[in-house]
């Protein structure tokens, strides 16, 4: 579970030789650098429905970045879409 007001979203640099088609290797020297935003976190989120339905909006916001999924919507969509993402249809009901 999540705790604390602020969101964790690290940035991770990496600094390899590309090849035109994709694969990693040399071209005549050239170093291309390249971003990545985005870490799966370590575990599923263990929340249950009611639990979705009481969340605050920056928690929401939080959990749904994690995931690298959309934050966009008012309040009660964003609460739908998780229940959606992270719930098994048989728990929905809990």
């Amino acid at each position: 579970m999540m705790s604390g007001a602020a969101c964790s979203s690290p940035t991770h640099t990496m600094t390899g030789l590309i090849k035109p088609n994709g694969h990693h290797g040399t071209i005549s020297g050239e170093t291309k650098q390249f971003y990545c935003s985005f870490q799966m976190p370590l575990h599923y989120p263990r929340f249950n429905k009611s639990d979705y339905e009481s969340m605050p909006e920056w928690k929401l916001d939080c959990l749904l970045s994690e995931y690298g999924l959309p934050v966009t919507g008012d309040l009660a969509y964003k609460k739908k879409f998780a229940m959606g993402a992270f719930l098994w249809p048989n728990s929905q009901n809990h």
